[in-house]
């Protein structure tokens, strides 16, 4: 059901029946390590090029989380989900092995929220009893894709980020116990005419922002609803950004506990990251991860998760365009009984 401009309410409570994560090694190094279902030992995940090896990473948490729902992939009605290549070539390849009718999407570094909040949709309509959402990347893929090979070792200023190797699913049924999802809030393209794709985090700042007003309007709610709410990934710097915002526009974000999952992936101290954790990987196995993790064990009861995305090809910003961004919302909530 339609909530204010932006939202969708889901009444019909669609649950979050299980869910796997996949990461490779750098991760498994991480603060968030054990919260991980498989932690690969090499980068190659024994493929012969980085793009094979991703959509490995995302054939593998896809089948996990199908067996963990206690399911087959016969009985999957639908798989959504995305990735960062070109023509989401990860997620697509990895559809083409798993045999689900799919539907994908491209959010960039969003995609998590938006292949979750699409499973939920069609879940909560009553036109699927049970969907695979996920999203994956990889760090040598992305870097080379939008940046410079890693082999090239090029030098990047503080406010680089570093591209999560990892995938995370989750499957959504119409009937369980579990987690719900209840609500979601779709982004509004945001585009402050930042140029820089070594400054990610300010350019998506703005849209997270954006999306999370959007969301407290829509619901007529505040922060303080939430136990928790995360943005991912705007790392060190956008995450210091969207507090300057939320304190200028009044947001009253004091009211819970804020983090982002581009600061949570990695150990500064340990961990050279600049200014931390970037996508589409990421807050697809904090969320699918970590978060999931704390409210089974009864630390949180409400969540909002916030994925952002930088909306930019190596053509457009080849062609000197600037990076439109968006935020997509998905409200969790524990106690989903049906």
């Amino acid at each position: 059901m339609l909530k204010g401009h932006q939202s969708w309410i889901f009444e019909n409570r669609p649950i979050i029946q299980a869910a796997a994560t996949v990461v490779g090694p750098f991760e498994g190094q991480g603060p968030l390590a054990n919260d991980f279902d498989i932690i690969h030992g090499d980068l190659m995940l024994g493929q012969d090029s980085w793009e094979k090896a991703e959509r490995t990473l995302l054939e593998e948490a896809a089948k996990l989380a199908i067996e963990n729902a206690g399911l087959t992939k016969e009985q999957v009605n639908f798989f959504t989900g995305g990735d960062l290549m070109n023509q989401i070539i990860s997620s697509s390849f990895a559809a083409r092995t798993l045999a689900i009718p799919y539907l994908g999407v491209f959010g960039a570094c969003s995609t998590s929220m938006e292949s979750l909040a699409l499973a939920a949709m069609i879940v909560n309509s009553r036109s699927a009893k049970y969907v695979l959402a996920s999203a994956c990347s990889h760090n040598a893929t992305a870097e080379k894709q939008f940046r410079y090979p890693t082999e090239y070792g090029s030098q990047k200023p503080p406010t680089a980020q570093f591209t999560v190797t990892g995938a995370g699913a989750s499957i959504v049924s119409e009937e369980g116990e579990g987690l719900a999802v209840t609500s979601a809030t779709i982004g509004r393209v945001v585009d402050m005419g930042i140029t820089d794709p070594f400054n990610m985090g300010a350019a998506m700042a703005p849209a997270a922002v954006d999306t999370i007003q959007a969301h407290m309007r829509d619901m007529g709610i505040e922060p303080g609803y939430y136990d928790l709410i995360v943005t991912g990934d705007l790392a060190k710097v956008g995450y210091e950004i969207a507090c300057d915002l939320f304190e200028k526009h009044k947001v009253p974000m004091n009211q819970t506990e804020y983090y982002d999952c581009g600061m949570m992936m990695y150990d500064y101290e340990k961990q050279s990251v600049q200014a931390g954790a970037s996508g589409c990987g990421c807050s697809a196995v904090v969320t699918y991860g970590h978060l999931l993790k704390r409210m089974r064990k009864g630390e949180l009861k409400r969540i909002l998760v916030v994925a952002t995305g930088a909306l930019l090809s190596p053509i457009s910003y080849q062609q000197g365009e600037s990076i439109p961004c968006i935020a997509h919302a998905v409200s969790i909530e524990s106690g989903g009984i049906q």
